[in-house]
């Protein structure tokens, strides 16, 4: 008898943890369905399987797809695990294929079998593969399954492209900075040491900036790195913590790009969920999780509690001031008229599209921002050497 431990979802949506011991992991599950828990995660107690590099979303996403093409094909299941775990392309992935495929060989479920892995496998996975198996439409859910990773990991791509020439941008300033204060800076103060009268506030001012950099360089570099380490540690802090949260979706270029993220998530995975046969207050709980934002998991959890009390879901996530008014009367027409599925994938699309416009016009709008600030910090260096050279000039 081996000692698990799991996590699982009562009927009320509920999170229940706990421990049985069982002679496989096919066992506790029988047990949980049993006792009318939806299982989340299993673990066995002892050793468990060695930690292993981060597997790429849209490669994990693909071998869904892959996955789902096979079963489409007449293919069983334990031979497309196999032949997916024989890729030499993804070396990772084969090893966690292979693990599934050897759990499923054994008798396990497909979901039971990914649960054993939550490294790799999210729980909305999970849930959606475990639904899939039960009611007998694997197939499908693994194609909408690995649809959904794929949108997931372009937005992602989308939003780090973007960003990639505003941070070119910075590093480029942050080396010219550099060098103006390191090397350029310094070249001139023996000679301002010769003037007479002190040197204007702005050459001061320049100089101590050279001298952090140059002649304190270590303390100053320990100095940073204290003071980011205590903003690290003070933000973790749960009410600070949720002002950043709310500041981040109020501000002006910055806002609607998160919350139009966290919303999109919510709306894809939530959709994903409820049309693969997850419960809504099941769907609720576990996508909340997934949103990557203190705001949005606070508002889903607000609408769990409503729609366990026989409320509509639309109305908490309204009042979170986080949806757009547009898309919360999607929402509430999707709700109403019995297909919120299909109308929670479309307003994920909407939105996935609303924000390829919105961060191109934050980038455009950055890069002059960044370019002012670049040509700003050379005036400043430039007129606090021209000044005292002005100086030394109708003194002679």
């Amino acid at each position: 008898m081996a000692t698990y431990h799991y996590t699982a979802l009562s009927s009320t949506g509920a999170r229940v943890s706990g421990i049985l011991s069982a002679v496989s992991e096919q066992a506790v599950l029988i047990e949980l369905e049993s006792r009318r828990l939806t299982p989340v995660s299993i673990k066995e107690e002892a050793g468990g399987a060695a930690p292993r590099r981060r597997i790429g979303q849209r490669a994990l996403g693909e071998s869904y797809t892959q996955l789902a093409d096979l079963l489409k094909a007449g293919v069983p299941l334990l031979r497309g695990l196999r032949l997916l775990a024989g890729r030499k392309a993804t070396p990772n992935l084969a090893a966690v294929y292979r693990e599934l495929a050897e759990a499923v060989e054994k008798g396990a479920d497909l979901g039971v079998a990914m649960s054993n892995d939550p490294g790799v496998f999210p729980q909305v996975h999970i849930a959606m593969v475990r639904a899939g198996e039960k009611g007998g439409f694997l197939e499908d859910v693994l194609h909408k399954l690995g649809t959904m990773v794929v949108k997931q990991a372009e937005l992602r791509a989308k939003i780090v492209g973007n960003l990639v020439y505003p941070m070119v941008l910075v590093a480029m300033g942050l080396v010219v900075g550099g060098v103006i204060f390191g090397v350029f800076v310094p070249k001139f103060r023996p000679m301002f040491d010769k003037i007479q009268g002190g040197l204007p506030w702005i050459t001061k001012a320049v100089f101590v900036a050279s001298d952090a950099l140059t002649m304190y360089g270590p303390l100053t570099a320990l100095g940073l790195g204290v003071v980011g380490f205590a903003v690290w540690r003070t933000a973790k802090r749960p009410a600070l913590r949720d002002r950043i949260a709310r500041w981040q979706a109020r501000a002006p270029v910055i806002g609607p790009i998160v919350r139009g993220v966290a919303t999109a998530r919510l709306c894809r995975l939530l959709g994903a969920m409820l049309g693969n046969g997850v419960p809504l207050i099941a769907a609720l709980q576990i996508a909340k999780d997934g949103t990557g934002n203190a705001l949005m998991r606070a508002a889903v959890e607000n609408a769990s509690e409503s729609v366990r009390a026989g409320q509509p879901l639309t109305p908490p996530l309204a009042a979170s001031g986080l949806i757009d008014d547009d898309i919360a009367e999607m929402i509430a027409v999707g709700e109403s008229a019995n297909n919120l599925d299909d109308v929670l994938v479309t307003v994920s699309e909407t939105i996935e599209n609303r924000l390829d416009r919105v961060l191109g016009v934050a980038v455009r709008l950055i890069e002059p921002l960044l370019l002012v600030a670049l040509a700003g910090i050379v005036g400043i260096v430039a007129a606090a050497l021209l000044l005292p050279m002005s100086r030394m000039g109708g003194s002679m």
